[in-house]
């Protein structure tokens, strides 16, 4: 299996559910932040869902797909976005942050006041229009670079205090990862524990993650909306990651999985990017109709679906 995993060279994509809004909200968050692109749609049909609108761009130098396919899953702080601005690389940063906030705050919801925090000097936490949460943050230029944009977990309710064992679990499973910053509570009045997690950050095929433990009440879990995709090449490489990944075999639909921490993961094949974003409508609709009846996909049958006529 060791061959598998080293196999791995594409970055982990971060994927988002909307109801009926993917290519609008893709348009509207590439309008946002600077080198930002829209690098294909594609329109699945015939799903259990309709027809769906599938987008895959560019935020910042991060890797997004987003899909419309119905109300099933809400957005929620669970999974939020740290958009880094360095001082160092932008001369213009807090002007930047300030700009970005108020295009971020239209029919939006500020979740933490933009404003001076004992952790940065410029912060604000903002979820738009669309549910999606973004932590806007002026970045200490003499700490080690990061990138722009860092997916952050929030480990609550029954998964706060797992924040460490998540990451060294994710690390295990990765070649090519590293770990990052780890602070830890101390001794305090709050809820949170001491010795757990108040940040941490770490690095997996190329891209960087953040995690937090967080004994406060929140109404919310990790769920669908916010998925990691993992995009491979063999089969072997699928089986490696589903045997390592799934947890709850109920979660398991059409290259999905739930880990046990209850993130959810889609670990798929190039055949369906490729075919996803080149092949023609009807390639699509057979490939789409195979890959709906799979729990793990199997690269084998989707190919021979994309030739059968």
């Amino acid at each position: 299996m060791n061959d598998a995993r080293n196999s791995v060279k594409q970055p982990i994509t971060t994927h988002l559910w909307f109801d009926q809004h993917a290519k609008e909200a893709a348009e509207f968050y590439c309008s946002v932040f600077p080198n930002s692109k829209i690098i294909s749609t594609a329109t699945l049909q015939d799903t259990p869902s309709g027809d769906c609108d599938v987008v895959s761009f560019h935020l910042w130098g991060h890797p997004f797909m987003a899909i419309s396919a119905g109300p099933h899953f809400t957005f929620n702080p669970a999974i939020s976005f740290i958009v880094n601005f360095d001082p160092s690389r932008e001369k213009n940063a807090n002007d930047m942050i300030d700009e970005m906030w108020n295009k971020l705050s239209e029919e939006g919801i500020a979740l933490m006041a933009l404003g001076e925090y004992s952790f940065s000097k410029r912060f604000g936490w903002i979820q738009d229009k669309y549910g999606v949460s973004w932590q806007l943050m002026l970045t200490n230029p003499e700490g080690e670079p990061r990138p722009a944009i860092i997916p952050y977990l929030m480990f609550i309710g029954d998964n706060c205090g797992k924040a460490e064992e998540a990451r060294e679990f994710y690390l295990s499973i990765f070649r090519n990862a590293k770990p990052g910053t780890l602070l830890r509570y101390g001794s305090g009045p709050g809820p949170d524990q001491e010795g757990t997690v108040m940040f941490t950050d770490f690095m997996l095929e190329n891209i960087w993650f953040a995690a937090m433990d967080s004994a406060y009440e929140h109404k919310f879990q990790f769920n669908e909306a916010i998925s990691l995709l993992i995009q491979c090449e063999t089969q072997e490489e699928i089986d490696y990651y589903w045997d390592k990944l799934s947890y709850y075999p109920e979660a398991e639909q059409c290259g999905w999985l739930k880990d046990k921490y209850g993130v959810s993961w889609q670990v798929t094949s190039s055949v369906i990017m490729d075919i996803m974003s080149k092949g023609t409508p009807a390639q699509r609709d057979r490939v789409t109709r195979a890959f709906m009846k799979m729990k793990k996909v199997k690269i084998a049958e989707l190919q021979q679906a994309s030739i059968e006529e």
